[in-house]
């Protein structure tokens, strides 16, 4: 029976199904492992069913025992993993696409909805319960009609696409290339970045964290916004330089942010904090039961069929 560490506390009907088929290290805490105890307990086993909270970097990776032949990342991204290093050592990295797609465009259009009608400040009148209403109290942006700015039409900025589209949004976009009209909402394609940025009334970020997208959206990249745009985020954090998207916001060049992640999350910038034009969330894109429970499952048959077949069609590396 194959023996698999499993970082990260699952939903019990995930941890009961993956007692069922090996002999498996539960984290019955949900401690955050530092990357010496992670080592330590990965001795002996066959895989590690591991989180974005497992900072696997290549020193923490070419330590890793031998007998480990497979981390499944309970995400679709993989940032937190060397894939290099993992592939070098004869690991392999697989993700869990796909599964995400609807309840991350849920909260993407939450973030456009929190930002543009500001519900930050909004809740805080209706927790303190002394808001007086007047003609002009927190009137906000509407959607309808306004042209909202996809950075990458994948799974899940084709969905908030279509949800943007029922409310009147018109839908513009950026990706690595032209999608089929069956799949493209109607959107119209911007082959550069700098000119989706200069339709983008609302710009979502939907686009992979890579080298490529590191710091993306930079002060250069954001003056090229129309005057009071609203910046939501529902990618990774490392897309957006944070200390310029704050420094827009004091100068009111954006009006509004709604940002799901963040750069060194749970530590958020400080700078956000101070603006009551800033919709944040604490990374909520994958929670529903309904998503979590496919997540794990993902995980635990990539890791099945990896051991069956030796292949994984969600090998990332």
């Amino acid at each position: 029976m194959k023996k698999i560490l499993i970082t990260r506390k699952l939903l019990r009907l995930n941890e009961d199904r993956a007692k069922k088929i090996w002999d498996v290290k539960l984290n019955l805490n949900d401690e955050l492992y530092s990357q010496e105890k992670l080592i330590e307990l990965s001795k002996g086993c066959d895989g590690v069913l591991s989180a974005l909270t497992d900072k696997l970097d290549k020193d923490t990776i070419n330590r890793l025992p031998d007998s480990v032949k497979i981390l499944s990342n309970f995400a679709v991204g993989f940032g937190n993993i060397d894939l290099d290093a993992a592939r070098k050592k004869g690991i392999i990295v697989t993700n869990t696409p796909d599964v995400l797609t609807d309840a991350t465009a849920e909260i993407g259009v939450l973030l456009i909805l929190g930002a543009c009608r500001r519900a930050s400040e909004g809740i805080e009148g209706a927790k303190a319960s002394n808001w007086k209403w007047s003609a002009d109290y927190l009137i906000g942006k509407q959607l309808t009609g306004t042209r909202l700015g996809i950075l990458g039409m994948g799974r899940i900025g084709q969905k908030i696409a279509k949800v943007a589209k029922s409310l009147g949004m018109v839908i513009h976009y950026h990706n690595r290339s032209k999608l089929a009209p069956d799949k493209d909402q109607g959107a119209i394609y911007h082959e550069n970045l700098n000119d989706l940025l200069s339709v983008s009334d609302v710009l979502s970020i939907c686009c992979p964290a890579s080298k490529e997208t590191e710091n993306l959206i930079n002060k250069k990249a954001l003056e090229h916004l129309p005057a009071g745009a609203v910046v939501t985020n529902i990618a990774r954090g490392d897309i957006v330089d944070d200390e310029a998207l704050i420094d827009a916001l004091n100068r009111r060049k954006v009006y509004a942010v709604g940002l799901d992640v963040y750069k060194g999350e749970p530590n958020l910038n400080p700078g956000y904090l101070k603006h009551k034009s800033a919709f944040i969330l604490p990374h909520l894109g994958s929670a529903t039961k309904e998503t979590r429970t496919a997540m794990a499952n993902l995980a635990i048959d990539n890791i099945e069929e990896f051991f069956k077949t030796g292949k994984c069609k969600n090998k990332v590396n």
